[in-house]
């Protein structure tokens, strides 16, 4: 059985908006940068559906003011595609990191760290939809440009490392994807302490190349901490949390825990379906390993269901 896509849940530690690297002065009295602040709030809490539209107004006002490709609007063109990534809109999030990526290429040179910032997000776009050869030199790039403008170990770093080492476990690369989990982990609580929420995605992906290399009681250590540290963070209802029981549930019925792997798909999927919507292309994933569970437990009709409704969501969404 396999485990949920590393980092397919990436909340801001694998995803970044431009916010996080600081907005112009003047956005912080405009209604366009309120907007921003805002959407920004909703993203950390996983409420993307929420974030969307006032991320699409943000870019609306900003192409009023500057025009479509003046480098102001290359910010909020990244956020919004950073929405559209997590609702699992692939084709939209893709042409919105494009535009944005082309903006900043033109407008600040082509290894600012805006640009290692489009080049990340789009590495992992490429990433979760399994475009392997798309994203590494894409993630490389992005890391290449972060070394040269910052020390080895800034925090700015572990997002295109965290996806780099998710195209090498996405791939059964394990022995790749290993260090660059902990190295990237290990920057993170230097740099902002134990309980960092952005600190949850690495620790579930960590596990899940544990769980490859049947390092069974390292990876439930991470995923109970990754759970709890998001849970104190966020509260009980979140998308990483979602990822992390997944990922736990699968440890436990390679172990033939099949009670608590049951109970924790199920939480899994419920936590998806109110968070994201019964649509959401993470959702198929889950359900397909529930699925697979109940067959290896001979439950073929439960199983034939849940493959059936796990299809159907990949059919509205594409390959993911």
């Amino acid at each position: 059985m396999k485990a949920l896509k590393a980092s397919i849940r990436v909340a801001v530690t694998a995803l970044a908006l431009s916010l996080s690297l600081g907005a112009p002065s003047h956005a912080e009295e405009d209604e366009a940068g309120t907007l921003t602040r805002q959407m920004k709030q909703l993203y950390q809490a996983g409420k993307y559906t929420e974030a969307l539209p006032l991320a699409q107004k943000a870019l609306a006002l900003r192409e009023k003011e500057f025009g479509t490709d003046d480098a102001m609007v290359a910010m909020p063109l990244n956020d919004l595609g950073t929405i559209h990534y997590n609702l699992g809109q692939y084709p939209v999030a893709e042409l919105l990191y494009k535009r944005s990526l082309a903006i900043r290429e033109k407008t600040l040179g082509p290894n600012s760290t805006e640009v290692a910032t489009v080049l990340n997000n789009l590495g992992e776009l490429y990433r979760a939809e399994e475009h392997y050869a798309d994203a590494e030199p894409l993630l490389k790039r992005s890391i290449a440009i972060r070394e040269k403008a910052h020390r080895a170990n800034d925090p700015s770093i572990v997002m295109a490392m965290s996806n780099l080492a998710a195209v090498y476990s996405n791939q059964g690369r394990y022995d790749q994807a290993e260090p660059l989990f902990k190295r990237g982990l290990a920057i993170l609580q230097k740099a902002n302490g134990p309980d960092d929420p952005e600190a949850t995605v690495l620790m579930s992906n960590l596990a899940d190349a544990y769980i490859h290399r049947h390092r069974y009681a390292d990876a439930e250590r991470l995923l109970k901490r990754a759970i709890a540290v998001t849970e104190k963070a966020y509260g009980p209802d979140h998308p990483d949390i979602a990822q992390a029981q997944n990922n736990l549930a699968t440890l436990y019925a390679r172990q033939g825990r099949n009670a608590d792997a049951e109970r924790l798909y199920k939480q899994s999927v419920a936590t998806f379906e109110k968070t994201l919507g019964p649509d959401h292309p993470d959702l198929a994933d889950i359900l397909n390993n529930l699925a697979a569970f109940y067959k290896d437990q001979g439950r073929y009709a439960d199983a034939q269901q849940l493959f059936k409704r796990s299809a159907a969501i990949r059919g509205k969404t594409g390959p993911i």
